[in-house]
């Protein structure tokens, strides 16, 4: 899977990937872990992201090791080593990943899966087996690898972005723009949540506007304003065009005019 280039998605199965994303978003707090168990706690929280390489959500590197999750057959790979998760738990991952990590120099009790936040429940959770199909995981890898392509190319392109990485609470993928100190712009790739079941970009800003001046304020590109709880523009999966060089434009623009709108309103 070539994640450096976009690759085609189906809109018409974006509603479609609930389960598989959050056996996902289960599964990526084993590589999390990681950076929990062993790393140096820092302020942000940054020491628990990860960053979507070659088809894979890796942890930080520790003592030249990462844990990396790859999405599209749902496999840990850590040290040469890989372990496939579909038809098994969670606890036998954390099992093996224990006596992973001791052959490479870390103290495996050490190794664990206690956080400071909640994720949303599934079954997986409580020991039932991974067994997201093949044909879903690659579709969710899909939306995972486009966003990760759209965040580096501004990233790039923009000096004032911060890294690139997905945050295992929310588990969107997502870059920062400090526009000014105590003003920023947010832009993501979230694949899926309790506000919208379906992957979705986003451009939010802090500080939060009042809804009002939001009026007339188009976003085109099939996006729109989101303001329950949080604001910000947002463009559903669902809504993208079936074309697949349509759909890396439309995600351009629909980040380009984010970007310009959060900026006019945080002036």
């Amino acid at each position: 899977m070539n994640d450096r280039a976009w690759m085609s998605l189906r809109p018409d199965r974006a509603r479609s990937l609930v389960d598989t994303r959050l056996q996902v978003h289960h599964a990526a707090q084993l590589a999390s872990a990681f950076g929990i168990s062993y790393a140096e706690p820092a302020a942000d929280d940054s020491h628990t992201n990860l960053e979507w390489m070659d088809g894979a959500l890796v942890s930080r590197p520790l003592l030249g090791i990462r844990i990396a999750l790859r999405v599209s057959s749902l496999t840990l790979d850590v040290a040469g080593r890989s372990f496939s998760l579909p038809g098994r738990t969670t606890l036998t991952a954390t099992e093996w990943l224990r006596e992973t990590l001791s052959t490479g120099g870390f103290d495996g009790a050490r190794y664990s899966l206690e956080r400071h936040f909640e994720l949303p429940a599934h079954p997986v959770a409580d020991g039932a087996p991974f067994d997201a199909s093949e044909g879903d995981l690659e579709e969710l890898s899909r939306w995972l690898a486009n966003g990760a392509l759209v965040l580096e190319r501004l990233r790039a392109a923009d000096p004032r972005a911060s890294e690139v990485r997905c945050w295992p609470h929310h588990f969107d993928i997502a870059t920062l723009i400090t526009v000014r100190p105590g003003q920023t712009i947010g832009v993501g790739l979230e694949p899926g949540d309790a506000y919208y079941a379906e992957p979705y970009f986003y451009v939010n800003l802090h500080p939060q506007p009042h809804p009002d001046t939001l009026v007339g304020l188009p976003l085109g590109s099939g996006g729109w304003w989101h303001t329950r709880d949080w604001i910000g523009a947002v463009l559903p999966g669902s809504s993208l065009t079936l074309d697949q060089r349509g759909q890396e434009s439309q995600v351009a623009g629909f980040v380009e005019r984010g970007i310009e709108a959060a900026t006019a309103l945080l002036g």
